[in-house]
């Protein structure tokens, strides 16, 4: 079960897309910037992430494979995890809200319709009784 667990990871890995690869790479620099600024050293840093070095080398180069509860702890030693709820935040998925406004135009028009054709059927009933 264990090999295939990580074979579903190496194909997530295989179908990552280059933007999300180059901003895991630019997040692992910048932690590791945020660390030697802090003159921490990698055993250091390592050990209060509570991974191994060869791990926190890894983060720091963006590596995808490395779990996310790492780099929201390593987010949260420079004091930055409060901003992850707001990477995905529903009034920034500015796909979601074009869906939205798409989805709305299309319920006016369906309504707009409809009270067309209403009015024309009460302006028939109306015909027949004079």
């Amino acid at each position: 079960k264990l090999y295939d667990h990580m074979a579903r990871n190496t194909s997530a890995l295989e179908t990552l897309p280059a933007a999300a690869a180059q901003a895991l790479h630019s997040l692992g620099e910048n932690l590791a910037i945020a660390r030697v600024r802090r003159r921490e050293s990698q055993r250091e840093w390592a050990g209060r992430l509570g991974c191994s070095v060869p791990t926190l080398v890894r983060l720091e180069r963006g590596d995808p494979a490395v779990g996310v509860g790492l780099y929201a702890t390593a987010l949260w030693l420079i004091g930055r995890a409060s901003g992850l709820p707001a990477l995905a935040a529903p009034a920034e998925d500015r796909g979601a809200l074009e869906d939205d406004v798409r989805q709305a135009l299309k319920r006016r028009a369906a309504r707009s319709a409809a009270s067309a054709r209403a009015r024309l059927a009460r302006g028939r009933r109306g015909e027949g009784q004079g």
